[in-house]
């Protein structure tokens, strides 16, 4: 049995056009291809696809990805079992990670004016040094929380202020394009994930794509960051991720 690229973006919560560039890049590449040359995936396929997802669950660049899934030494039982350890890693650090956010929400909620250091002392007993060796394992050195700390720490309220009103501009943008019916893989919506991008990088940390699509992830595993991000529209998280895939694609394709 055999199943469509349709049927498989529906299966694993993933777009068409993800599927085609694992196609075109040889990490998932389909076992068939109907008489009119249409993709068609098989369950061994859809093995490997639970694989891959796994992996970048995880952050694993693309490449290493492919690269640990094509060892033919590796064991499919071996995988797992790695998984399933950083996995539980994973869970640890990202709750230490909520509930420093739950601070910094409940700040705002009641109105304190939280100073650059005090918005950095409100990851509590979480360590971001010890993150941060993750982020520059995955993602090449970046010293995503230092350099954070650099920039912020002169900023003044207005300067708060303005990054403030930026991502409101920004969220009003996003919501208008999904009242519009504006696909999250359109160039519109793609736009608005590469300014989201650049302005992190300017205001905080430098973002690669590969980050970004982290953070789009976490929008929607996340809980406390699905509910705050769609006050504003329901379902603007998940819009939100899909159209910094599709960016993060189209930069890297």
């Amino acid at each position: 049995m055999s199943w469509s690229v349709g049927q498989v973006a529906g299966f694993a919560g993933v777009t068409v056009r993800t599927l085609h560039h694992y196609d075109a890049i040889g990490l998932l590449v389909p076992s068939e291809r109907s008489h009119a040359g249409h993709r068609r995936y098989s369950d061994t396929d859809l093995d490997r696809l639970q694989q891959i997802l796994f992996y970048r669950e995880l952050g694993f660049p693309l490449e290493e990805v492919a690269a640990l899934l094509d060892d033919p030494d590796a064991d499919p039982r071996a995988h797992l079992r790695r998984q399933h350890e950083l996995l539980t890693a994973r869970i640890e650090r990202l709750q230490k990670m909520a509930a420093a956010v739950e601070q910094a929400m409940e700040a705002r909620t009641m109105g304190i004016n939280l100073t650059p250091e005090e918005k950095f002392e409100v990851f509590g007993d979480f360590d971001p040094d010890q993150y941060q060796e993750e982020v520059q394992e995955r993602w090449g050195g970046t010293d995503a929380y230092r350099q954070s700390r650099e920039r912020t720490a002169s900023y003044t309220k207005e300067d708060w202020q303005r990054i403030q009103n930026e991502a409101d501009e920004l969220t009003r943008r996003f919501v208008a394009l999904m009242e519009a019916g504006e696909p999250a893989e359109s160039e519109a919506a793609m736009d608005a994930a590469e300014d989201h991008r650049e302005g992190i990088s300017r205001d905080h940390y430098d973002c690669g794509h590969e980050m970004h699509t982290c953070l789009g992830e976490m929008y929607v595993n996340d809980e406390r960051f699905t509910r705050t991000i769609d006050q504003a529209k329901p379902g603007l998280a998940a819009y939100m991720r899909d159209a910094i895939l599709a960016n993060a694609v189209r930069h890297t394709a």
